[in-house]
């Protein structure tokens, strides 16, 4: 999964792809590298804080001069918002996915937006308040039981739904790395599980680094997601990622 942010604001990439010419070319680029989903977010949902709120005008005015053109270009599109209106708009436009990073805990249409389009959903695990001295995984699981119970109750089935970790978000450094190292748990939900470590700041707690200096912890992180159960990837650098996962595989492929 390809990410793709039409904000000012976002911790890595913000105002690179601003513009629909832009933005554009940035999903072409990374559907020629290897990405099969595209993720656009139109509001910075960066974990550490200090992004203006977004009105769901605003977002939907970033998207509209260019979220019609990426989804012509035929790979599938996930809308990356906590708004159910914003959602709504992607799906008619075309979107195929809901990438929600409250897991459809924070608007409550969200789940009917969903339930309506027949849309697959990924969801995130977020908190509002960095607690270091929280036991992550059982907080993870609490999060991840109410999600599905949400969904259950609007009719969505469990495999249209991708469970999130959050890494990053609502967590120390310190739990994010507990919830890559323990991401096996969260098998026992049935669901696909998709991480997204891409340039995270946990990275920088074990070397120092801004987020462009983070493609090689970024790679080791997602290496390790996926021999633990990842299925999907969610990262800035699609054709490096393709890469150390293609030339894993191959190696492994031939213990």
């Amino acid at each position: 999964m390809g990410i793709l942010n039409v904000t000012p604001d976002s911790f890595s990439d913000g105002g690179k792809f601003l513009e629909p010419e832009q933005a554009l070319a940035q999903a072409q680029r990374m559907i020629s590298e290897g990405a099969t989903v595209i993720d656009i977010g139109a509001e910075s949902t960066r974990p550490y804080g200090g992004q203006q709120p977004v009105s769901a005008e605003q977002e939907i005015a970033r998207l509209q001069p260019v979220l019609a053109d990426i989804v012509a270009l035929g790979t599938p599109v996930s809308i990356d918002t906590m708004k159910a209106g914003v959602a709504r708009f992607a799906l008619e436009t075309g979107a195929a996915i809901i990438n929600d990073v409250w897991g459809l805990q924070r608007d409550p249409d969200m789940v009917r937006v969903a339930a309506d389009h027949h849309a697959p959903v990924i969801a995130m695990h977020n908190r509002e308040v960095v607690d270091p001295a929280l036991d992550i995984m059982s907080d993870i699981a609490r999060f991840f039981t109410r999600t599905l119970e949400i969904a259950d109750r609007a009719g969505i089935a469990r495999d249209m739904i991708t469970l999130d970790p959050g890494i990053g978000f609502g967590k120390t450094p310190e739990q994010s790395m507990t919830a890559l190292a323990r991401l096996a748990e969260l098998k026992a939900f049935g669901c696909p599980l998709l991480v997204g470590a891409s340039r995270k700041r946990f990275i920088s707690t074990v070397t120092a680094s801004e987020p462009h200096q983070r493609l090689g912890g970024s790679l080791a992180a997602h290496l390790f997601a996926v021999r633990h159960g990842a299925v999907v990837i969610r990262a800035h650098d699609v054709a490096e990622t393709v890469q150390a996962l293609r030339v894993t595989g191959a190696i492994e492929g031939h213990r």
